[in-house]
Parts: C-alpha cells; sequence; structure tokens
C-alpha cells in the first residue's frame, strides 16, 4: 500500500497556511496599526482555555461521568454539549482577557482583530500544521516501506488506531486535505468575528449582551456543524460551514461599525 504523491503535496501545503496565515494576520494587522501583545495573549488564551480547560472538562464529563455515554450515544446531544462547552470556554477566555492582561489596549480597536488572529491561528497551527506534520511524516514511511517502523511497538487499542489513521492515509482522496486549508480559513474567521463581539462587549458597557451572544453563536456554529457531518459528505458540510461563517462576518461587521472609533 502507498498514499498517493498528491495526497502528500496537499498535506504540505495545509500544514504550509496553517504557519502562513497567523504569521500574515499579524505582520497586516500590525501594519494597520494593532499591538502585537493582543496576538499573543490570543495563542495564551486558546491553549489554557480550549486546550487545557475544556479538555479536562471533557475528560471528566464524557469518560468518567455515566452520563457520558449518553452524549456521546447521541449525536444531539453530543451536539449541544460540545457546542456550549466551546462557546462558554474560548468566549469566557477571551471576555477574561479583555478584561484584565488587555484592559489598556481597549483603546485600539483594531486589537480585537489582532487578538482573534492570535487565537484562530495558533489552533490552526496546533491542530492542523503539526497534526499534518504528522501525516506527512507517516505518509514518507509508508511508501518507503516502512510501515513495521511505525507499529512494532504498538499494542492493543493503540495498535488499532495507529492502523485506522495508516489506512486512511492510504485511501483517502487526495483533495480532501485542499479542503482544511478552508475549513481553517473559516475558522480563523470566526475566531476574529467571535474577537470583535467580546472585544465591544468588554470596552462598551451597554454592549455587555455581545458576550452572552458570542458564547450562542460559537455553540451553534460548533453543533451544527457535528450535526451535518452525520448526515451529509465533507465538501456539502464545509458549504454550510462558509454560510454560516459569512453570516457572522455580516454580524461582526455591523457590530464594528456601529462601535468601533472612525
Amino acid at each position: 500500500m502507498s498514499v498517493p504523491t498528491l495526497s502528500v503535496v496537499f498535506m504540505a501545503l495545509a500544514t504550509l497556511y496553517s504557519f502562513a496565515a497567523p504569521i500574515l494576520l499579524l505582520i497586516y494587522y500590525r501594519k494597520k496599526g494593532a499591538d502585537i501583545l493582543p496576538f499573543f495573549i490570543g495563542c495564551i488564551v486558546f491553549v489554557i482555555f480550549a486546550l487545557i480547560l475544556e479538555s479536562l472538562m471533557h475528560q471528566l464529563v464524557l469518560k468518567v461521568l455515566p452520563v457520558g455515554k449518553t452524549i456521546l450515544g447521541n449525536t444531539l446531544l453530543y451536539a449541544l454539549y460540545g457546542g456550549l462547552a466551546a462557546g462558554i470556554f474560548e468566549e469566557t477566555g477571551r471576555f477574561l482577557a479583555f478584561k484584565t492582561v488587555l484592559k489598556k489596549k481597549l483603546g485600539n480597536d483594531r486589537n480585537a482583530l489582532m487578538y482573534g488572529a492570535g487565537h484562530g491561528g495558533i489552533e490552526a497551527i496546533l491542530t492542523l500544521g503539526l497534526a499534518y506534520i504528522g501525516n506527512i511524516v507517516m505518509s514518507v514511511l509508508i511508501n518507503a516501506g516502512q510501515t513495521d517502523m511505525l507499529t512494532a511497538t504498538a499494542t492493543g487499542e493503540t495498535a488499532e488506531q495507529l492502523k485506522a489513521v495508516l489506512d486512511s492515509l492510504v485511501t483517502t482522496a487526495p483533495w480532501t486535505y485542499l479542503l482544511a486549508i478552508e475549513e481553517r480559513a473559516l475558522a480563523i474567521t470566526t475566531h476574529i468575528c467571535l474577537s470583535v463581539l467580546v472585544f465591544f462587549a468588554v470596552k462598551k458597557p451597554d454592549k455587555g449582551w455581545l458576550f452572552p451572544t458570542a458564547i450562542l453563536l460559537h455553540a451553534a456554529l460548533d453543533g451544527v456543524m457535528v450535526i451535518l457531518a452525520a448526515h451529509l459528505p465533507t465538501v456539502a458540510v464545509e458549504g454550510c460551514l462558509a454560510v454560516m461563517v459569512l453570516g457572522l462576518v455580516l454580524l461582526a461587521r455591523a457590530v464594528w461599525r456601529q462601535n468601533a472609533a472612525a
């Protein structure tokens, strides 16, 4: 068995995008007058609130508590739980960041965009870039006939999971890896838009309702995607995601126009 050369090429392009997009956004927003600090605070908040705190809750709820089996066994419940968890943790992290370490940066509205670029950018690097680097390495070993190197020390459930990954690399159509670029572009756009909502929720007391709105929109977006993924092909799911993100962009743009300094 072998991994198509085009698959490796497309994975490499997706990996390059995952690292290049955040850097280019950092440079672009900096040239537009944003501060650098919000970008890196966005990176840190994502790691703490999404990768650490949210993941710990998932470990508890889904793997320890009895209700976990019920949630995992019901797509609707899983979508509701997962969406709310992501919305609550990530938007609360955004809110606290603007309330505390970035409090003195609220005078520059472009910092909302810079924060979103950091939050979404580090997610792209960690969830797409690093994962695809691993996939590329495994693909090269598979094509070199070195599969035994990957499976020699794996046993039990780990071996089964590794075999599933290797089989997926061989059988997945090359073009599907390009969808990862589109999906991450939409995800980064989403984080920038949600950052605009939470930024003005903190900056302007009469706009506090934008914070719970961001939580609900984040939860709805993630939840709907889980439900659609269970019933529609990937291309259709990504198309629906693009439409939803466009709606979020229009909302964030309206909020920006009403509240941002000229």
